[in-house]
């Protein structure tokens, strides 16, 4: 029989919730959020079944939700696979899965189950990029912020919602571990619910802990989560990461992801002081400025003392430091990516990359041309948070270069490749840097940030752009650097 507990609330949370309220005033703000609201006991009498058993709730047609990233249920995603011969037109909704490949992640977007399965990605990752691209899966441009109201307010419906949680405490509670990001909406929102009970996801603090009345279906299997980077960051990169890191003053609040350029500039803040952190992802990169109290979140607005995340990645004991660990309070992203929340923490500083700049500073981060790579994501929510910020800086960051495999082509480029998607704005682009330099383009002129721009690009492309820059602004067009 299950019981309900009565959750402690720290006595921070409420200054918090106070400071909210005062701040926004409106009870219809306040409604949106669920920075405050507690998770309640549901009205289901979940039951354990095995994978197969479970996966027979979804029938042709369905739209069946994918847990995130290193959460997704990978026991019942295989067993789902299984059923293709018993299904037609299944629709898995989901931002990016992990493991990264096909195979190992993603077997239902295998091109012989695309009369089966038809992917919805509201964020394309590696394992369904290639199905894409193939027009064998379908990409939904949003900010990522936004998806939750698609579950709730049925612009996406979700007849199944497949999950990873920790095993459930005595009362029947449990968490969503690693992803609450667009979890949590899609838990709330889906008419059945089968939930992976998984030994290996770390139970985490904040908005992700749910009571198993809400599930249908738990299926027991344990098994560790993927690894996602790697602690190895080119040369080059961390001469991009020093730079970001010399903007940074102390008492900074700071949005990263996940990658190489964030773990080069987390490595170059080890003397800074009294950091915070409200970012929608993270990884390992932060765990050493936790231990030496680099990273305090002492100045924070919104949820001080704790670091603010949506969902995260990575790899060795990562996930184990992540385990009922007070330090961290996971919230859904239209909290996190929230634009009016971002701009409340003084000094926010978003750190974000793209795949190319134009001279004009329009940044596209999620197509090379007529090619779909990523997604949307949370790039223009930060970007445009931190700029509001009191003191706030929007970076974004990139290599000057694309690898040595790609052809070392530039990244700063004169315009944006035929069918590429202006993911931010020039209007929004403040700071822009490279491994030669940071520029500042705000109230800047069209001219003004070519030459700017020209002047943190790779010194082998610099001449290529500089007679683009002449043929749009006239003979007298010249950088000075």
């Amino acid at each position: 029989m299950l019981t309900l507990s009565v959750c402690a609330v720290s006595a921070p949370f409420f200054s918090t919730l106070r400071r909210t309220v005062l701040l926004f005033g409106s009870r219809t703000f306040m409604e949106q959020t669920q920075i405050h609201k507690p998770f309640t006991m549901g009205g289901k009498r979940p039951k354990y079944s095995t994978a197969d058993e479970a996966v027979k709730s979804i029938k042709s047609g369905d739209q069946v939700f994918i847990h995130t990233a290193v959460a997704a249920p990978q026991h019942l995603i295989r067993a789902m696979t299984a059923r293709a011969s018993e299904l037609k037109g299944v629709v898995p909704v989901h931002i990016h899965t992990e493991p990264g490949t096909v195979s190992a992640g993603a077997p239902y977007a295998d091109p012989v189950y695309e009369d089966i399965f038809r992917s919805k990605c509201l964020f394309i990752g590696s394992n369904h990029r290639q199905a894409v691209n193939d027009k064998r899966a379908d990409f939904v441009p949003c900010f990522l912020g936004e998806v939750p109201e698609f579950f709730r307010k049925g612009k996406i419906p979700l007849d199944v919602a497949m999950i990873t949680v920790s095993p459930p405490d005595k009362h029947g509670w449990c968490s969503l571990g690693t992803s609450v990001d667009v979890s949590l909406a899609a838990v709330e929102s889906a008419k059945y619910v089968i939930a992976q009970v998984n030994s290996y996801m770390p139970r985490t603090h904040g908005a992700g802990i749910i009571h198993v009345s809400h599930i249908d279906e738990l299926v027991e299997h344990h098994s560790p989560l993927p690894e996602i980077g790697s602690p190895h960051v080119p040369h080059h990169i961390e001469s991009v990461g020093k730079h970001i890191a010399d903007l940074i003053p102390d008492g900074a609040c700071l949005q990263m992801g996940v990658g190489a350029i964030p773990d080069a500039t987390l490595r170059h803040l080890g003397n800074h002081r009294n950091l915070g952190i409200h970012t929608e992802m993270f990884s390992n990169g932060l765990v050493p400025l936790l231990e030496k109290g680099v990273i305090t979140n002492h100045n924070k607005h919104i949820l001080p003392g704790k670091c603010a995340v949506s969902f995260v990645m990575g790899y060795g004991d990562f996930y184990k430091y992540l385990n009922d660990n007070p330090l961290f309070f996971f919230a859904e992203v239209s909290i996190i990516n929230n634009p009016r929340m971002i701009k409340w923490n003084k000094l926010m500083h978003s750190i974000n990359s793209c795949i190319e700049i134009d001279l004009t500073g329009q940044v596209c981060s999620d197509s090379m041309g007529l090619k779909m790579y990523s997604g949307v994501g949370g790039q223009v929510d930060f970007v445009r948070g931190a700029s509001l910020s009191e003191g706030g800086k929007a970076i974004i960051a990139l290599p000057s270069v694309t690898s040595k495999r790609h052809g070392n082509h530039s990244r700063i480029v004169p315009t944006l490749k035929t069918g590429s998607g202006v993911v931010t704005s020039r209007a929004h682009v403040h700071y822009v840097a490279t491994e030669y330099g940071v520029v500042n383009l705000f109230g800047k002129s069209i001219r003004e940030r070519a030459e700017l721009l020209i002047s943190i690009a790779h010194p082998m492309h610099r001449e290529t752009l500089e007679k683009a820059a002449r043929e749009r602004f006239g003979p007298s067009f010249r950088t000075f650097y």
